[in-house]
């Protein structure tokens, strides 16, 4: 496995970050074929490992604190906070007071005494961004966690960021976490060179686009696979179906499994440090393993670029982050008095 620098961080990483949001009641709730799985992609190289504490309720953080046990000081260990754990409605969110109780609740979860990278996993419009940064810049001050991060931000929020840590005197986030696929390509237009002008690192989810980059969805079939129960509109779009009807002669023609090409494009970006893998089973881990050392040509590449253009979404992005201005209605239109031009 080669390494990268993550951002600007010196922190070496791995192109392939091992994703543990299946590890637990969300997918595979073996807890000892979960550390099986994880102590298989160390051994192959994986040093980074990236996971949340709203996966399975926490289960993924117990999951992944056993596997590291006698081996924490060779992980890049990242977790992420901001979704609701629990009814109560401080205990969710970018604020102070709940990024310092979630830190504890994830480092006591993961048997560990830091985080290697800390992520906010989605922006939070009810808390100012310079609440968050102050917040996690005492974690760092504490020695709790050595780097922060953002994930699913949009690039205006991004730039925001940076010159509020600059002009606070405030740690400011060193990576992004977006979601990067051959049918979700938007980042390129924006998020991905702005996270490369401020030396950030990017650690992309999703890289096989939920699963629909695996071959094993096909127009006019229908696949029942744990993942397409919850989003059946994601695996019956007739955009992304296209394109990966496209996709799969051109797999063929390669010589390489869909997974292989999917990994190997999101990788291959100068603005991508890392993409996030997020296997299941042990058969998923090891078809992705066996790609890692694919590379895509030029004549490859351009045809992608044909298929799926650069910068583009092929069809909406089903658990992407939405801006309010976008999703609230009340945030679109004016009060029906002040709609008329006279």
């Amino acid at each position: 496995m080669k390494y990268r620098t993550l951002g600007r961080t010196g922190i070496e990483v791995s192109p392939y970050c091992l994703g543990a949001m299946m590890f637990g009641a969300m997918g595979n709730p073996d807890h000892d074929d979960s550390v099986r799985i994880i102590h298989k992609a160390l051994d192959a190289g994986i040093n980074f490992v990236d996971t949340a504490d709203v996966y399975s309720g926490g289960e993924s953080e117990e999951i992944v604190g056993k596997a590291l046990k006698g081996r924490r000081d060779d992980v890049v260990l990242a977790s992420k906070m901001h979704y609701p754990m629990g009814d109560d409605p401080n205990h969710r969110g970018n604020s102070r007071r709940w990024i310092i109780a979630a830190v504890e609740n994830s480092l006591r979860r993961l048997q560990t005494d830091h985080l290697d990278l800390y992520q906010v996993h989605r922006p939070d419009p009810a808390v100012d961004v310079e609440e968050t940064l102050s917040a996690l810049s005492d974690l760092i001050h504490s020695g709790k966690v050595r780097a922060i991060g953002a994930s699913s931000f949009p690039a205006s929020e991004i730039v925001e960021a940076q010159w509020v840590a600059e002009r606070r005197g405030l740690e400011r986030f060193r990576t992004e976490q977006p979601p990067y696929s051959i049918v979700n390509r938007s980042v390129e237009r924006e998020v991905l060179p702005v996270c490369q002008r401020y030396g950030m690192g990017t650690l992309v989810w999703s890289p096989l686009g939920q699963g629909l980059l695996t071959g094993r969805f096909r127009k006019g079939r229908q696949i029942d696979t744990h993942r397409s129960g919850g989003m059946p509109q994601h695996f019956s779009d007739e955009r992304k179906l296209d394109v990966v009807e496209q996709l799969i002669p051109l797999a063929d023609k390669a010589g390489l499994p869909m997974t292989h090409l999917a990994m190997a494009f999101a990788i291959a970006h100068p603005g991508v440090t890392s993409a996030i893998i997020g296997p299941r089973t042990m058969e998923q881990l090891d078809d992705l393993l066996a790609g890692a050392d694919v590379t895509l040509d030029d004549e490859v590449l351009n045809r992608i670029d044909e298929i799926a253009p650069p910068g583009t979404d092929t069809g909406p992005n089903d658990v992407a982050y939405t801006p309010p201005a976008v999703s609230n209605v009340g945030l679109r239109r004016r009060p029906v008095a002040e709609r008329s031009a006279a």
